[in-house]
This record gives C-alpha cells, sequence and structure tokens, in this order.
C-alpha cells in the first residue's frame, strides 16, 4: 500500500540531490503523483472491514502526509522543513500506532497508547533536537571559518613583515623590489 508513497518520497529525495533545485513543474508533478497514490492505497482499504480498515485507511492518510512533507523538504531544503518533515513522520506514525491500539481493551489497550505517545515524543524531540544540532553545526562552521581566516590573515602579515625585515638589508631598486615582491607573496 504505502511502497508506492514511499517510492514517490525517495524519487522526490534523489531529485533533490542534485545541486539544482526542484522546479515548480517538477513539484506540482510530485504532488500529484502523492494524491494519486493515496487514492489507490485508500480504495485498497474499502475491501476490509472493522479495525483492518480503520488502520488501512490512518496509514494511508498517513504515508500521503509523510510523501508530501518530504516534497516539501525536497522542494526547499531547509532544516526546518526537514525538521517537519521528520515530525510529520512521527505524528503518523503515532495516529496508525493509536488506531491498531484499538484492537485491545483495558489495560492492554492503555499500555499500548502510552508506547505509541512515548514513542511520538521521542521521535519528536530528536527531530527538534536534530534540527537544533545542525543550525549550532551551521553557527560553529561559520565561527571556525572566521577564525581560520584570521588566523591565516595574521599569519601571512607575519610573514610578510618578517620578509619586508630581510628587504631591509637591500637598497634602492633591489630594495623596493623585494618589498613589492613580498607584498605579491603574501597578498598585502
Amino acid at each position: 500500500m504505502h511502497k508506492t508513497l514511499i517510492a514517490i518520497a525517495i524519487a522526490g529525495a534523489c531529485a533533490a540531490a542534485p545541486a539544482f533545485a526542484m522546479t515548480k513543474d517538477e513539484y506540482n508533478a510530485n504532488k500529484d503523483q502523492i494524491s494519486q497514490a493515496y487514492k489507490a492505497d485508500k480504495a485498497k482499504c474499502d475491501s476490509l472491514a472493522g479495525n483492518a480498515k480503520d488502520v488501512c485507511q490512518v496509514q494511508a492518510k498517513g504515508q500521503e502526509k509523510i510523501a508530501r512533507a518530504q516534497l516539501d523538504a525536497d522542494y526547499k531544503p531547509t532544516a526546518k522543513t526537514r525538521t517537519d518533515a521528520a515530525i510529520v513522520k512521527a505524528d503518523a506514525t503515532y495516529d496508525t500506532a493509536k488506531e491498531k491500539c484499538d484492537d485491545f481493551a483495558g489495560n492492554a489497550k492503555d499500555v499500548c497508547v502510552q508506547d505509541a505517545k512515548a514513542a511520538h515524543v521521542r521521535a519528536v524531540a530528536d527531530a527538534k533536537a536534530n534540527r537544533k544540532t545542525a543550525e549550532a553545526m551551521n553557527t560553529a562552521d561559520g565561527k571556525v571559518a572566521d577564525a581560520r581566516a584570521s588566523a591565516n590573515k595574521d599569519a601571512r602579515e607575519a610573514d610578510y613583515k618578517a620578509a619586508k625585515e630581510r628587504c631591509d638589508a637591500l637598497a634602492g631598486d633591489a630594495k623596493d623590489k623585494c618589498v613589492a615582491d613580498a607584498k605579491a607573496r603574501f597578498a598585502m
């Protein structure tokens, strides 16, 4: 049932992998494919009865939501859209798990629901932590790059001063040429 939606989501992820962004037409075409796959998956549920039918319908809807969220994340790849996709997946998994719990009664059902809730809370927390980690790494990468640039500039300046000092032993045109060469070599 949801193999089609998973294939569409994977295809969307692969389409976003190149350096080129997904076009609006590609996005809309993928969106239409997701809708068609949802309708087909939902139609398969009609042959079922009782809670099995309910579970099937919740799974079909969940897979559609996951595929759409992944498509959005592929179309506009940001930490926020990736986090949103992970949360949508957690929500869909939770909804399906809760629906499956309807097969139980009493304490067994309560335990099933609590287990589903715990898994949902964990998945949402992980998604949010991953976003914060990615944002922190981006900030850290910028700070590391700034520190390296500053260190490289300081080293270049020190090397230039040393080379210029060596030029002081010369006189006239030789000194001028030596200083010009040092400036060119150390980009001063």
